[in-house]
């Protein structure tokens, strides 16, 4: 026997906002309703991201507790689904981010983040690889990190005049040593336990 979800609870005149007929914007992202699905805009496009996997969260959770350990108290480490607004049609939520307290609102991050952190999944990887490595370079993210949980590998990029450039990348057991936004060690292995 089959069970059924709920439909949503939504309001008498809300129309999705995939029916506009232009590129949508923070405030059509506000109207979505809360609906139990992740989503982002990139360029005036909305995206939907499925549900992560076991893998995928144990990663998160092992960055999590790494990043914690090593964070100064002038930095907070938030995981998604947070907003992070790049402009009015760029809203992304990282798996994990890093910022300085004061950057954030109770509502988002208006800046873009010190750290910004994607696992890998098969539906997410060439949006984390391309489109979102691109967008927080052009909005000024210092560092940027993708974690494979398959491999386990983890490239890491930092800010140079304006460009990416890769400053780590390491498999299994191999440590890789960054600087920014502090200094802190991971080894990707560790990463999926």
């Amino acid at each position: 026997m089959a069970v059924m979800e709920p439909e949503p609870d939504y309001p008498p005149s809300w129309q999705p906002p995939w029916h506009s007929s232009g590129p949508l914007s923070r405030d059509d992202l506000d109207r979505m309703p809360n609906d139990g699905h992740r989503y982002e805009l990139i360029d005036g496009t909305l995206v939907m991201t499925p549900a992560s996997s076991t893998r995928h969260q144990d990663v998160v959770v092992n960055l999590i507790v790494a990043l914690k350990a090593a964070c100064p108290p002038d930095l907070r480490v938030l995981v998604a689904p947070f907003d992070v607004v790049i402009s009015q049609d760029t809203v992304m939520q990282p798996d994990l981010l890093v910022a300085g307290r004061e950057d954030f609102t109770e509502r988002d991050l208006p800046v873009a983040p010190l750290l910004a952190i994607e696992v890998l999944s098969p539906s997410t990887r060439r949006y984390d690889l391309m489109l979102k490595f691109s967008r927080l370079e052009a909005a000024g993210c210092q560092s940027y990190w993708v974690i494979d949980p398959d491999t386990p590998e983890l490239i890491a990029w930092e800010l140079r005049d304006g460009t990416y450039a890769q400053v780590a990348k390491v498999t299994g057991d191999e440590v890789a040593r960054l600087t920014v936004p502090f200094v802190v060690s991971v080894v990707p292995a560790d990463l999926t336990l």
